[in-house]
């Protein structure tokens, strides 16, 4: 570490530590002060300071707090006055106190740790990095109590709980030289984290994960509204009364003991930092009873529940692989979690997996409850009714592999919804290797939404990247789902935004089918209704089944001491790490992985105990998880039957033995059945599966075939042929892109083999009309409600897409 800063540094570049004290040496001194260093300086051709300049300065002694020094020393660095320079005028000023300002401490601490709000059940980071003329030795404080084990320059405390949250502060010592950092506030937020994932803010942003409620309250008795957002620094609250500021309300939590009857209205908290402003939604508070106070909640809407299922099939076993789904799940799965839903995020499931993930979902909904499924992967629409392929689905597949959304909808129907959304972001092209007609007869109901990806018998896209991205929907529903807006309001936006991305222009158009007649919107407060007594039931026991195994410490007879921990990727997906907290100190090396995990699970041991998270295919998560660590990433969880049970491996060495042969020390863990596993979705399924809603020829009810034999699927190859040889002429070379800088690679839905030259209409009358079908079943049950740019969409698709066919 050198004696003096950096000669060549501008002075208007110090640090304002150092100017402080540099100013206060120079004030306060009357022989060799700021006066005397001005004369210095103008005498020096190169940084000339006048008269009328040491005038200026001097005018700054009448201001309160005002520093002539600083004035001076900011003329100086005006006119490019280094800090070698000023050194040299200080020296023929004589002023050793002020040089010795200049000097750099004999420890500096460079990293100060920063203040963080975050989930209960995350992973806590603070850091405090120092250079001195020995090496730094660290311990952290809470408050005033040592922190355990935290001699070192980074705390982690994963996960973190409530009790943890307070003051930190770090000490910091070099030889006989002492500093302490500066004081960080952690606030721990506890929040409904149990369905799948912990929240986590990216980069430090501000992420809103706690929203208030809406109360009905007696007088006299107490109000307490709580929201809570995560992001360093810790965010600024504000509270608001009926659009006023709420004076002293600056906490995230606005607590009124006793209150009047004047306490009703509407309130909101504006949450802030220094780059970036939101606001919670607008909530009810009514004091008394509701027919006191007719116009207190003006035409609110409420749902009584808000839950979501999302569903992601990218690693098909006999068709195309896909990477978009991952992504949107993911993303939609943190945005929908900010406005109230109850959401199960899964990935990659075969049919039975499929059908018992939605009997299940389809427990949590009641009368009111607000209920939302998305869908991303391979599928497929035949006479007005959409199918999701499973990843195990034959090639080609029918109606009796795949799930039928209308069927799911007619359930959701029976259970009286207050709404009921569908975001499908898949192909709609026809199917010819399947010609039955579903018998689905739907309810006339006032709350249906569906959002699908692309037009009637297209294809939907995802963009091509070596990395991992978003789909074209969900790149742009993203940006609009948390607007307080009426849903439809919301995606005809999306369909907006999506007709100016250069990219799909003219090749996928988003199309809007709804029966909506209220103003429902996803931010919908939320209010339990009559059966909330059953759905609370059913909602804790799907929290179970959603809740993180907890962290364990793990002490080996070596002396070494592990730490265990969990975080979870999707409702599926189980990311184990292991840490070493202490080892004997003559102990050169000491390392833990973790093995003999389940062959249900189908683990790569190659992906297993990675030193980075990418490694092992942690991707999304990578950023909330602790560092110097080993990773292991456990999917398809669902498939689990027995309990989970694995070994922890302890390797070290000994400085001290004469090879370096490692020595092995074993624990076996039990974790029980982790997140979704505990719903038993491997299970043969039931006989009130969704399947059975939907009667069809050639169901496995029916027909022991579960895919078109040779003599059915000769016929179709043999009636396509000609167009197959026209479309694979016309797609050759295989790969071509768009020009641009993202590039639409198509999720191709062919079904099989076939590819058809003609694209159908979006509009819906003409799209049955050019099939033929105007008198198929289900045509007239939900009425259209489609952007304009819709109707525009090209018939047909050019050479530089690059197409994935099933």
């Amino acid at each position: 570490m050198s004696d003096s800063l950096d000669r060549s540094t501008k002075i208007n570049l110090l640090k304002d530590s150092v100017v402080k004290k540099l100013c206060e040496v120079l004030d306060k001194s009357s022989s060799k002060g700021w006066r005397k260093l001005g004369e210095i300086v103008g005498n020096d051709r190169r940084f000339k300071v006048s008269s009328d300049d040491m005038e200026m300065c001097s005018l700054r002694v009448l201001e309160v707090e005002g520093s002539p020094s600083l004035m001076l020393l900011r003329l100086m660095g005006e006119r490019g006055c280094t800090t070698g320079h000023l050194i040299d005028y200080l020296q023929t000023l004589g002023n050793s106190e002020a040089l010795q300002c200049l000097k750099p401490p004999a420890l500096q601490i460079l990293i100060q740790p920063q203040s963080a709000a975050l989930m209960c059940g995350h992973n806590l980071r603070l850091s405090c990095h120092a250079v001195g003329k020995s090496a730094a030795q660290y311990q952290w404080f809470k408050s005033r109590e040592e922190v355990p084990n935290s001699a070192s320059p980074e705390l982690v405390i994963s996960p973190v709980q409530l009790k943890d949250a307070g003051f930190y502060i770090c000490r910091v010592n070099s030889g006989d030289v002492c500093e302490f950092s500066q004081w960080a506030q952690v606030d721990v937020l506890k929040g409904s984290t149990s369905y799948g994932q912990s929240y986590h803010s990216l980069d430090g942003r501000l992420k809103l994960v706690i929203q208030p409620q809406s109360q009905q309250l007696h007088v006299g008795e107490t109000l307490q509204l709580e929201c809570g957002a995560v992001g360093r620094p810790i965010p600024r609250y504000q509270w608001h009364k009926n659009g006023a500021p709420i004076p002293n309300a600056t906490n995230r939590r606005l607590l009124v003991p006793h209150v009047m009857q004047d306490h009703h209205g509407r309130y909101r908290c504006e949450i802030s930092s220094s780059t970036e402003r939101m606001w919670t939604n607008e909530v009810h508070v009514v004091v008394g009873s509701i027919e006191l106070f007719p116009n207190s909640v003006p035409d609110q809407l409420y749902a009584t529940d808000k839950v979501a299922l999302l569903i992601g099939n990218l690693s098909y076993q006999n068709h195309p692989q896909l990477k978009a789904p991952m992504v949107d799940v993911y993303d939609l799965t943190n945005l929908l979690r900010q406005l109230n839903f109850k959401v199960v995020s899964l990935l990659d499931l075969t049919e039975s997996e499929m059908r018992n993930a939605v009997d299940e979902f389809l427990l949590l909904l009641h009368k009111g409850v607000y209920g939302l499924l998305y869908y991303a992967g391979h599928g497929y629409e035949n006479y007005g009714n959409s199918f999701m392929v499973p990843v195990d689905a034959p090639n080609p597949y029918r109606s009796a592999n795949c799930l039928c959304v209308q069927s799911i909808l007619k359930l959701m129907q029976e259970k009286e919804t207050g709404l009921n959304v569908f975001l499908l972001d898949m192909c709609r092209k026809r199917n010819i290797h399947d010609d039955s007609t579903p018998n689905i007869v739907l309810r006339v109901t006032a709350n249906i939404v569906f959002g699908y990806a692309t037009c009637q018998d297209a294809e939907a896209f995802e963009l091509s990247s070596t990395g991992f991205t978003n789909g074209v929907f969900v790149k742009f529903l993203k940006k609009r789902l948390m607007d307080n807006e009426k849903i439809t309001v919301v995606l005809d936006r999306v369909a907006e935004d999506m007709g100016q991305f250069d990219a799909t222009k003219g090749k996928q158009a988003l199309e809007i089918r709804s029966s909506l007649s209220e103003r429902r919107a996803l931010t919908d407060l939320i209010l339990p209704g009559d059966s909330a007594n059953l759905a609370h039931a059913h909602s804790r026991q799907w929290a179970k089944a959603h809740e993180l195994p907890e962290s364990m410490s793990l002490n080996f007879d070596c002396g070494a001491q592990i730490k265990l921990g969990f975080a979870a990727e999707f409702s599926n997906v189980l990311v184990i790490y292991t840490h070493i907290i202490k080892k004997p100190e003559d102990m050169s090396f000491c390392q833990a992985h973790v093995t003999d995990f389940s062959q249900e699970l189908d683990v790569d041991p190659k992906e297993m105990n990675r030193e980075t998270p990418e490694e092992t295919g942690i991707y999304l998560l990578s950023s909330s998880l602790p560092q110097h660590c080993l990773y292991t990433r456990l999917s398809s969880l669902q498939k689990l039957r027995e309990e989970l049970v694995f070994t922890v491996c302890l390797q070290g060495t000994f400085a001290a033995m004469d090879d370096d042969h490692p020595i092995y020390w074993t624990k076996s863990v039990n974790i029980g059945k982790p997140l979704i596993a505990r719903l038993d979705l491997h299970r043969a399924m039931r006989r009130n599966s969704c399947l059975q809603t939907c009667p069809m020829p050639h169901s496995p009810s029916q027909s022991p075939c579960h895919s078109p034999g040779p003599d059915h699927l000769h016929h179709h190859l043999f009636y396509h042929a000609s167009h197959l040889a026209q479309d694979l002429n016309r797609l050759s070379p295989q790969h071509h892109y768009l020009d641009g800088c993202e590039h639409p690679q198509a999720a191709a839905e062919g079904c099989g083999f076939a590819y058809h030259d003609h694209l159908g209409q979006c509009g819906y009358e003409r799209a049955y009309e050019a099939d033929g079908l105007l008198s198929s079943p289900g045509k007239f049950s939900i009425p259209i409600e489609a952007p304009e740019d819709i109707n525009e969409l090209q018939t047909v698709f050019i050479n530089s897409l690059q197409l994935q066919p099933q």
